[in-house]
């Protein structure tokens, strides 16, 4: 099910008083949820000596909740500048941050090698020449093209324009190593949101045999293999939540057998961003407008630009109105923001309770890719950020934008050039 009953019963009877406070529209999260989910996922791979999350920055990145990770233990994966700055100004550095970069600059180099550095992971092989000071722990993200299917929103894997080949995984090793590299890792992320636990263990398998090769064609032993991200969540209320025990015991299973047969095992790393955060957000909205023409429709106070998810992929969100959870869904509509375009939708044709003028809407699952894939188009700018604690108080983590905030890029210096 979307958005724990949990999560529900502790939020829905103060959302009212919490909305008056700060106003609508808002993000909210759940620290409880999010702290559970972390203890589930260390418990479950707890077999896996070395075993370590890397929390997706870009899932989620507010500083108060990359806190909340680096208190249980996590560390980061970054893949831009930015998300670099944030991690180290909350103290994290070296393998505490994975810097999983694609078509990466020199400048974005330099600042993965900087401040205590990070563990670099290169996407392609032509970057191997393009790291100055080349770091003695090196990993490569693999792309096993035509040996797996992805899913919908990777994509086939042989399109997609990240990691080397399966045919340069042993040439990358030996330049790398050429150039000075005396620790090795694999990385791989060929999933997005998969809820079939199998493939996760199929991606184990894969990284594992990988390893082997890379050990008896080169004599090196990975100190790591990141399995990526990838473990999905219900959107859906039939979907049945991914099979997290099963799947950690198969995958422990795979590793126990692996040491037996090569007398050294890995450590295992992953990057789960959306399953870490993702039911323990929603987006709370107030109905502002309704419109009868062609079909029913809802306007609400929040925009696309502060959850594009269901216009980008067409994704489902469920929507609770709050304090009419148990009255019968009998109207249909489409609930819409106020962006100038005709997919700023929420839901299209949703069977839900009649709203009524001021009624909130619950959004859920906002924690991951929601805020994080804002925008400002149409000057429509991005609501504030809350966090619900574990006491039951609530606590404002990112202020929303304004006016002078979509103005500032154009307050500067004079500048004018003739070639």
């Amino acid at each position: 099910m979307p958005m724990s009953a949990d999560f529900k019963q502790r939020l829905f009877p103060a959302l009212p008083a919490i909305a008056q406070h700060f106003a609508t529209p808002f993000h909210i999260y759940d620290e409880k949820g999010i702290r559970a989910t972390g203890a589930a996922l260390k418990q479950a791979f707890a077999g896996i000596d070395g075993f370590r999350e890397y929390f997706a920055v870009k899932a989620l990145p507010n500083k108060r909740i990359m806190q909340i990770m680096l208190e249980m233990g996590f560390g980061f994966d970054c893949s831009s500048i930015p998300e670099l700055a944030m991690s180290r100004e909350l103290g994290a550095s070296g393998e505490q941050i994975m810097f999983t970069s694609n078509n990466t600059s020199a400048e974005e180099f330099d600042w993965a090698a900087k401040d205590g550095g990070s563990i670099l992971n290169l996407d392609d092989i032509s970057l191997i020449d393009k790291v100055v000071d080349f770091p003695e722990l090196i990993c490569f993200r693999y792309n096993p093209g035509p040996r797996r299917t992805g899913n919908v929103i990777i994509g086939n894997p042989v399109e997609a324009k990240y990691g080397i080949t399966h045919e340069q995984v042993l040439d990358a090793y030996r330049r790398a190593r050429q150039r000075g590299a005396r620790r090795f890792g694999l990385h791989t992320m060929v999933a997005s949101n998969e809820l079939d636990y199998t493939y996760m263990v199929e991606t184990a398998r894969m990284v594992l045999e990988i390893a082997a090769m890379v050990k008896e064609q080169l004599d090196i032993e990975f100190e790591f293999v990141n399995i990526g991200g990838g473990f999905g969540i219900p959107y859906q209320p039939d979907q049945q939540p991914l099979a997290l025990e099963t799947m950690a015991s198969e995958i422990t299973a795979l590793f126990n057998d692996f040491k037996q047969r090569h007398g050294f095992v890995p450590h295992m790393y992953m990057e789960s961003g959306r399953y870490m955060t993702g039911p323990h957000g929603c987006l709370v909205t107030s109905a502002i407008n309704f419109k009868d023409t062609y079909r029913q429709y809802v306007g609400v106070d929040a925009c696309m630009s502060a959850l594009m998810r269901p216009a980008l992929y067409g994704a489902y969100h469920h929507i609770d109105v709050v304090g009419k959870e148990d009255q019968p869904a009998d109207m249909v509509y489409d609930v819409v923001g106020s962006l100038c375009e005709n997919n700023d939708k929420f839901a299209v044709q949703r069977a839900l309770p009649r709203i009524e003028e001021g009624d909130l809407l619950a959004i859920h699952d906002s924690g991951a890719h929601g805020h994080a894939m804002g925008f400002q188009y149409n000057g429509r700018l991005r609501p504030k950020e809350l966090l619900l604690r574990r006491d039951g108080t609530v606590e404002l983590i990112r202020r929303a934008e304004t006016m002078a905030d979509y103005f500032a890029t154009q307050c500067f210096d004079a500048d004018e050039f003739q070639p």
